[in-house]
């Protein structure tokens, strides 16, 4: 890590201007939660793992912010060149960069890896010392990252109407509704679940997230994919085409924002003109020429707007637009992919059904294994025989291998495409980390004294699932018991509960917390999120958390969310 963070230093020091401190995102080009291997940059830079943090970078100092989720894991993974910040404990970033930074500090970031209202907050806390957000035009760390992974060539695959349940057709009529609505010409969509399910595509290009690196801009009369063009085959190629779907090179999306900003963006055929003339370094002249006079009709069109989601668009596309024709806004796709359609809403309990028979199926495996090869009392069988000593195992259960005996019994079921996001497998004291990820070489081994907590999910064609579930095979203590029952109650309040048309998950959250808080208890994250039908694991803009969110969106009927 010394070794990046120098070399990272020397190009701060040689950039023009020169930079007091560079930050570096958890996120990639379209904001995403999970990321491609060759998109982990904090990770690299850092060392921390988790999927959510962000490093800032110093001429004198490393600091790695992330929130209570990962506080333990940062702290093991942290060398001691970094300084670990505790969301909702130490200065945000904003704070500390604004107090502790020159005046007049110039601050890197690549602008595709940052959302526009994380840099307009960042902005706005540097106004006071005349601090600037400085757009690197590339990405420093990708120039010190000597083996970063190639990109995958993964396919783009047709999500069936028979799991989708609404027809792209359909979708894009109500969007197209929505954006008259809001006087917007035309919308800029960059999260990758949200082009999936608009498109009704998916793919492999994030683990554990069956989307596709693409973008996609919508007008009244025009829907755009932009994608690697090598990730789609003549066939998906042609299903797009008929539903009124033009798929273009995923590096076009800059310059038809040039052109949907102006009103020019056409045909294909202009189109093609305009990119070409761009390559060659020429003048656009004709149809596409930017610099030409607007006809009258593009004059009366010159109120529209165009609408961008400000947590999700990077600031890299929305730098290109006049920011008063811009409708900053929470995406309209957001919530109608949240409010499930009956097909999807059947999928997903199918999948739940399938998902349950094989945890079920895996904790009869486990009790028999913890009896035979350790003793254990068990719990789905009567004991037969004597209890066996440690000496006398025939199997070694690890958080690993019983974490890849419980994926074997989701991977028989029907539908099934790969895990929703890595199983958090942990014994013991491991379990207190909240997104713990066993490693072969270094997990626990199961034993009987020891609380053995798995959180894990699935992808199905027809629905993804998430679950936890604790168990103990030998005695637990009076205040493991005390705490089981205390997180136990709480699921049950808020699974019991009724609540009045416009509650928000905030309000909601409390009632899983009351039990742990009379014991003086609590838990450093949210309670329930909601869940993507085969998409994300982790799905907005509902959520139950004591974190203020901004929309606070009420939850509804068809919402999927957890419960812890």
């Amino acid at each position: 890590m010394a070794e990046v963070l120098a070399a990272l230093r020397s190009l701060m020091a040689a950039h023009s201007p020169h930079l007091d401190a560079l930050i570096v995102p958890s996120e990639d080009y379209h904001q995403s939660e999970f990321v491609s291997e060759r998109d982990k940059r904090r990770a690299f830079v850092s060392g921390f793992t988790g999927s959510q943090g962000l490093a800032l970078i110093t001429k004198v100092e490393a600091r790695l912010w992330t929130d209570g989720r990962y506080f333990l894991q940062a702290e093991q993974q942290l060398s001691d060149q970094w300084k670990l910040m505790r969301i909702g404990e130490d200065p945000a970033v904003d704070v500390w960069m604004a107090d502790n930074l020159p005046r007049g500090a110039a601050v890197g970031v690549d602008p595709w890896c940052v959302s526009v209202a994380t840099a307009e907050k960042w902005e706005h806390a540097f106004a006071k010392k005349q601090q600037k957000l400085v757009q690197t035009t590339t990405n420093l760390v990708d120039k010190v990252w000597k083996n970063r992974p190639a990109a995958k060539i993964n396919p783009v695959i047709v999500h069936p109407l028979e799991f989708a349940g609404r027809s792209v057709a359909e979708k894009l009529k109500n969007l197209r509704g929505q954006l008259a609505n809001g006087s917007a010409h035309g919308i800029i969509i960059t999260a990758l679940d949200e082009v999936a399910w608009l498109y009704n595509i998916r793919g492999s290009d994030v683990p554990y997230c069956p989307v596709v690196h693409a973008y996609a801009i919508v007008t009244s009369n025009s829907a755009l994919l932009y994608v690697d063009k090598k990730k789609v085959s003549s066939q998906v190629k042609s299903s797009l085409e008929e539903i009124g779907v033009e798929v273009r090179d995923y590096g076009a999306v800059s310059s038809d924002v040039v052109l949907l900003a102006s009103n020019r963006l056409g045909t294909l055929s202009a189109l093609k003109k305009f990119h070409e003339v761009l390559k060659d370094g020429g003048i656009v002249s004709g149809e596409t020429d930017i610099n030409r006079k607007p006809t009258s009709e593009e004059e009366e069109k010159k109120g529209e707007l165009i609408w961008v989601d400000p947590g999700s668009c990077c600031y890299a596309l929305y730098s290109i637009l006049d920011i008063d024709k811009v409708l900053l806004q929470q995406s309209p796709l957001a919530l109608a992919k949240a409010l499930k359609n009956p097909v999807e809403l059947e999928g997903l309990k199918n999948a739940h059904i399938r998902d349950g028979a094989a945890v079920v199926q895996f904790l009869a495996w486990l009790d028999k294994q913890m009896k035979e090869s350790y003793g254990a009392p068990g719990y789905f069988a009567e004991v037969v025989g004597a209890n066996k000593t440690k000496h006398q195992e025939t199997i070694k259960l690890t958080e690993v291998t019983v974490s890849d005996k419980l994926e074997g019994f989701r991977a028989s079921k029907e539908h099934f495409r790969g895990l929703s996001f890595p199983t958090i497998s942990s014994v013991g004291p491991n379990a207190a980390i909240i997104h713990y990820l066993p490693q072969a070489e270094t997990c626990a081994e199961l034993d009987l004294d020891s609380i053995y907590l798995f959180d894990s999910g699935a992808q199905y064609l027809d629905g993804t699932t998430d679950i936890t579930r604790t168990v103990h095979f030998g005695k637990p203590s009076a205040h493991e018991k005390a705490c089981y029952t205390a997180v136990l109650k709480g699921h049950i309040a808020l699974g019991n509960a009724g609540f009045p048309n416009g509650t928000i998950g905030q309000t909601l959250d409390i009632l899983a917390r009351i039990p742990l808080w009379k014991d003086g208890l609590d838990y450093r994250h949210g309670t329930g999120h909601g869940v993507g039908s085969y998409l994300y694991v982790h799905e907005g803009p509902q959520v139950i958390s004591f974190r203020p969110r901004t929309p606070n969106v009420p939850l509804q009927a068809s919402m999927t969310i957890t419960d812890g």
